[in-house]
């Protein structure tokens, strides 16, 4: 894709995915605007093996902007970091096509693999702020990571996965809407759990004072 129809494409994914835009120029100064130009370059100098080259530009990207690509990672069309400070991508990452990351996420290694240590994203992932997603595994298509969740194994296609470590939650095996970029949609198995416990004391509770009233008639 050459410079001119990469800007262009790189403008319409901001215009797209943020409706905090109010005008075209305003994208030039996004982070991911800014980023993702730098990393489409500094990968095509990866795989031509300029190392160094490759490593300077991501680099230099990183001090600018708060996200740290590294160029070997393989990331697809219509990528998307919304903020972007501290987003950390780690060099056999893969991403597909319509991902989008909030601030704070680290798709990273765990320091205990060799060969491919970090993760792989597969086509309309949502990853929410603060996720940290380490290994090298797969997030299935269509899946949400929600906020400040930590991922250390697979996951299914479609899954909603929240926690520390993150667990599935929710699991429809469809593909999510590009549209449905919501962080707080998300379940909350903790106020679940604690929804059901008040359910089962008043439960509990009531079936005890109906006990207490038998005893006391018995005892008359």
């Amino acid at each position: 894709m050459g410079i001119v129809k990469r800007i262009k494409n790189e403008i319409e994914i901001v215009k797209e995915r943020d409706p905090a835009i109010h005008s075209p120029l305003e994208v030039f100064l996004y982070p991911s605007f800014k980023v993702m130009l730098h990393y489409r370059l500094a990968h095509k100098l990866y795989l031509k093996k300029h190392y160094f080259l490759a490593r300077w530009i991501s680099q230099r990207a990183a001090r600018k902007t708060g996200i740290e690509i590294h160029p070997g990672a393989t990331i697809g069309e219509g990528f998307f970091i919304d903020h972007g400070i501290g987003v950390i991508i780690g060099e056999t990452t893969e991403i597909g096509d319509n991902v989008t990351l909030y601030q704070g996420v680290t798709l990273g290694g765990t320091g205990k693999e060799t060969g491919k240590r970090h993760p792989t994203i597969c086509d309309n992932v949502m990853i929410s702020a603060g996720a940290k997603v380490l290994g090298s595994f797969t997030i299935g298509e269509g899946s949400k990571i929600g906020a400040g969740s930590v991922v250390l194994e697979e996951v299914p296609p479609g899954s909603t996965v929240v926690g520390v470590p993150g667990h599935v939650v929710k699991s429809e095996g469809a593909k999510i809407p590009r549209e449905t970029l919501d962080q707080t949609d998300l379940p909350d198995p903790v106020q679940d759990d604690i929804t059901t416990l008040k359910r089962e004391n008043t439960e509990l509770t009531s079936r005890l004072l109906t006990l207490e009233d038998k005893v006391r008639q018995l005892e008359k």
